[in-house]
């Protein structure tokens, strides 16, 4: 057997990627949706193991010289033989270098609280839980889908100092307006804002208590329909845990009904 490598994602490893994709998260992974957006952008990496690829990492440039670890797949076929924390390793090395580069000053990424051997790995590395939110689920079918406004953004209506967008959290800045507007959808409902990621239907209630969400969600409902899913996603502060049942009664199910938050940010600070 030959030794696996790390090296650059080729257009060519799409069907590799698309296969890795299928047999991740029921399906539902994102990963073939954002592979030429990725393949463009760089530090995008895949695990070749035999001539085939079996696992991917991503690293992306976030504002406040964040370096954003996203994508780390292995193919199932290959769990539990030390292929994940390869390429966590070489991810985390990469940053290191980009960090003495002065390009970075951080290390950050997010995982859900079922990804045990994930956060064991994360904090044995000396990254430590920045933030915690809770993703739930809505199904557009619950609701009478009413059209939303798009706006530009304003910093005035970034009310949340880490504010998800999808799966990653950018701490509130005038730069990370600049990329909120490049790489969101920012909408506007009765006076209420929410946002999305362009690619994706995890939304973020800028006002997230359980009256505005009973507001907002026809709207959110409405922009999912458009991209054809059956199912949104939320993500809500942690903040919200004494309020959680009123939720369930709106038709909001936290995952795997969890009771605290289930989705943690970490971050590693590199360098002096």
């Amino acid at each position: 057997m030959m030794k696996p490598i790390i090296r650059e994602a080729k257009p060519q490893d799409k069907p590799s990627i698309e296969e890795i994709a299928r047999l991740t998260w029921d399906g539902e992974d994102y990963l073939a949706c954002v592979f030429d957006e990725w393949i463009k952008d760089g530090n995008f990496y895949v695990l070749e193991l035999n001539g085939k690829v079996i696992g991917t990492v991503k690293l992306t440039f976030l504002p406040n010289r964040v370096g954003w670890m996203e994508g780390l797949r292995v193919h199932p076929n290959y769990h539990g033989r030390g292929f994940g924390k390869m390429l966590h390793d070489f991810i985390v090395e990469k940053g290191m270098v980009l960090a003495n580069e002065g390009k970075i000053e951080a290390l950050e990424f997010s995982t859900y609280f079922l990804n045990k051997k994930t956060i064991a790995m994360a904090e044995k590395d000396g990254f430590w839980v920045k933030a915690r939110f809770f993703v739930a689920s809505v199904r557009v079918s619950d609701f009478e889908a009413e059209e939303p406004t798009r706006i530009e953004p304003r910093i005035e209506d970034l009310t949340l100092g880490i504010i998800p967008v999808g799966w990653r959290f950018i701490k509130r800045s005038e730069e990370a307006l600049e990329w909120i507007r490049r790489n969101a959808e920012v909408y506007e409902y009765n006076g209420l804002h929410f946002l999305g990621p362009k690619n994706g239907t995890t939304f973020t209630p800028l006002e997230p208590g359980p009256a505005v969400l009973r507001v907002l969600l026809p709207a959110m409902a409405w922009v999912a329909k458009e991209k054809n899913r059956e199912e949104f996603s939320l993500m809500l502060p942690s903040s919200v845990k004494p309020v959680l049942p009123v939720f369930r009664r709106i038709g909001v199910h936290i995952w795997d009904n969890a009771k605290e938050p289930n989705v943690f940010v970490f971050r590693k600070k590199l360098g002096v």
